[in-house]
C-alpha cells in the first residue's frame, strides 16, 4: 500500500486569544483557570513550534476537558495541561508512534494512565513527536525524527539532537509549553531527553504504571513516565499515573504527593556510579560540584560503585529487545478495533519498502528486519531475561544497596546534546546510567546538572524498586540546596 504524506495534524489554536506571556519558559501562574492554562499553552505551541516540531497534534477535546475541570472546583492536578507522547492511546487522535502506516490507528479508550490524570484534573493537551518506533527501527536512527512529525530540534539549539525517544515531550517542556509531558521508556527514552534538553525526567520502577494503551517495544522493560520542569510536578504527576494495583501503592501515592516529608539529607549514604566518570573532564566538575554540595549537606557519599555484568549481557539484552518487540507488537495489532487488526511486523517491513521515499530517507529499518528473522526459541528468550534480571537486580544494582547501605545512586546521565545527522545516525559523548536501571525496572530520574559551552547536562539518581517516593523525596531535598 502507498500513500502519501499528511501534513502535522493541525492545531487548534483558536483559544490562544489576549494572553500576556512572561516568556517560554514561564509556566503556569496557579491562579490560571484550566481554560486560561490550555489557552497559555496554545498560544506558546503557536508561536514557536513551527520552528520546534515537538508537538504532532492537539486534542480537540481540550477546552471542553478544561471546562468540565473548572466546573468541577479543586483536584489533585487543578487543569494543569498536559501533552502525550504519540505513541500513548488518547480518544479523539491517532497513535502512530510517529509512523505513516499508523495514520488510521485510532484508539477506541485512552490508555489506563491517561484516563488516570484525566480523572486527577489534567487537561490532555495532545501528543509529542518521538523517534519513530521509539527509536527501535534502525541501528543507524537520528533522534527525534518521524515520518509523521519531522525532525524535533533541542530545546537549546536547533542544530543539536533532542535525543528520544521521548523527543517532543523533553522539548515542550523545556520550552514552557507545559509543565509535565509524558514519555515512554525502554531504555534512556525519558532519561536521554531530559538530560539533553534540561528537564527533570522521571522513569519509575517497571511495572507501577500500567503499559495498556502504550504502542509496545519491550514489555518487560517498557514504561511511561513524566518529564517536567520540576521535581515537585515530576512526582505529583507520577501520583496520578500510579496503578491502583501496582506493589507498594498507599506509599508511592502518599511519599510522591508530600515531597516535604521525607528524610534529609544529612545521614543518608549516596553512591556514585564509576563508569559515568573520567571521560570528560567538564563533565567530572559538573558532578564533583553536585558531590560537593551533597557531602557540605552531611551525605556520605561512597564511591567506586562498579557494576560489571557477565561477556555478552548487552549482546543478549538486544537480543530480549527485538524477540519482545515482534511478539508484543503483533499482539498489539491483534488487539486493536480498528483498521489496524490486521497489521504485523512482517507487513510494516512491507509497508515501508512501499513507501521508502518518505519513511526510509533518512536511515534504513535493520532492526525491524533483525526482529522479524530472529532464530531465538521461547525457552532461550526466557533464560536472557531471568538472567538478566539477576545480573541487573540480585548481582547488581540490589546488592550494591544492600552491601553498601545506599539510599541512592548517582552518576552522570550523558553528554551533551550532538549534532543533528541524517547521514551517520545520533553520536552520543560519554557513558550514561540508563543500561542497568532499564533493564532491572528500577527508578530512575534524572535532574538539570549543569551546562557544557551551553548544552545541558543531566545528572542521574537510581533508587530501590518500588520505592519512586524515597528517592523523589531525597531529589527534593538536593534541588532546595
Amino acid at each position: 500500500m502507498k500513500i502519501s504524506v499528511r501534513p502535522r495534524f493541525g492545531l487548534a489554536l483558536g483559544l490562544a486569544l489576549g494572553l500576556n506571556l512572561i516568556g517560554p519558559t514561564a509556566g503556569h501562574a496557579a491562579d490560571l483557570s484550566a481554560v486560561q492554562q490550555v489557552q497559555q499553552s496554545l498560544k506558546l505551541i503557536e508561536l514557536k513550534d513551527g520552528t520546534y516540531n515537538a508537538v504532532i497534534a492537539i486534542s480537540s477535546s481540550a477546552e471542553q476537558q478544561a471546562k468540565a475541570i473548572d466546573q468541577r472546583g479543586d483536584s489533585l492536578l487543578n487543569g494543569m495541561t498536559v501533552l502525550i507522547k504519540d505513541n500513548i492511546d488518547l480518544q479523539g487522535l491517532p497513535t502512530t508512534a510517529g509512523s505513516l502506516a499508523l495514520l488510521e490507528n485510532y484508539p477506541v479508550k485512552d490508555a489506563s494512565h491517561i484516563a488516570q490524570l484525566k480523572d486527577a484534573g489534567a487537561v490532555i493537551l495532545g501528543k509529542t513527536n518521538l523517534s519513530e518506533w521509539a527509536n527501535f527501527r534502525s541501528e543507524k536512527s537520528s533522534s527525534g525524527w518521524s515520518a509523521v512529525g519531522g525532525q524535533t530540534g533541542n530545546a537549546l539549539d536547533l542544530s543539536r539532537s533532542p535525543c528520544g525517544s521521548s523527543s517532543g515531550s523533553a522539548v515542550a517542556v523545556a520550552l514552557g509549553y507545559v509543565k509535565v509531558a509524558i514519555g515512554t521508556e525502554t531504555h534512556g527514552s525519558i532519561i536521554c531527553p531530559a538530560s539533553s534538553n534540561g528537564v527533570v525526567g522521571f522513569k519509575p520502577t517497571h511495572g507501577i504504571v500500567s503499559g495498556d494503551g502504550i504502542v509496545p517495544l519491550a514489555l518487560s522493560q517498557d514504561t511511561a513516565g513524566p518529564l517536567a520542569d520540576s521535581i515537585e510536578n515530576a512526582s505529583l504527576v507520577l501520583s496520578a499515573m500510579i496503578d491502583p494495583k501496582a506493589d507498594n501503592f498507599p506509599a508511592l501515592v502518599d511519599g510522591l504527593q508530600n515531597l516535604q516529608s521525607g528524610r534529609q539529607l544529612k545521614g543518608m549514604r549516596i553512591g556514585v556510579m564509576a563508569s559515568t566518570l573520567g571521560y570528560d573532564s567538564r563533565r567530572d566538575e559538573l558532578f564533583n560540584a553536585a558531590l560537593d554540595k551533597l557531602k557540605a549537606s552531611g551525605v556520605t557519599i561512597v564511591d567506586g560503585i562498579e557494576l560489571e555484568p557477565y561477556d555478552g549481557f548487552w549482546e543478549q539484552n538486544y537480543q530480549l529487545l527485538q524477540y519482545e518487540f515482534k511478539r508484543d507488537l503483533n499482539a498489539y495489532f491483534a488487539g486493536r478495533n480498528n483498521v489496524l487488526k490486521e497489521m504485523s511486523l512482517a507487513m510494516l517491513i512491507q509497508f515501508n519498502q512501499e513507501n521508502a521515499a518518505q519513511e526510509l530517507k533518512h536511515f534504513d529499518q535493520s532492526i525491524f528486519e533483525k526482529s522479524n528473522t530472529l532464530e531465538l526459541t521461547h525457552k532461550e528468550y526466557l533464560a536472557i531475561r531471568d538472567k538478566g534480571h539477576v545480573t541487573t537486580r540480585e548481582q547488581g544494582l540490589d546488592k550494591a544497596f544492600a552491601e553498601q547501605k545506599l539510599d541512592a545512586i548517582i552518576g552522570i546521565s550523558g553528554g551533551p546534546a550532538w549534532k543533528i545527522d541524517h547521514i551517520n545516525g545520533d553520536s552520543f559523548f560519554g557513558p550514561g546510567i540508563a543500561g542497568y536501571p532499564a533493564v532491572g525496572g528500577h527508578p530512575h530520574v534524572t535532574i538539570p546538572g549543569g551546562t557544557i559551552a551551553g548544552m545541558p547536562m543531566g545528572m542521574s539518581f537510581i533508587g530501590k524498586r518500588f520505592q519512586d517516593h524515597q528517592l523523589a523525596q531525597l531529589i527534593y531535598r538536593y534541588m532546595q540546596l
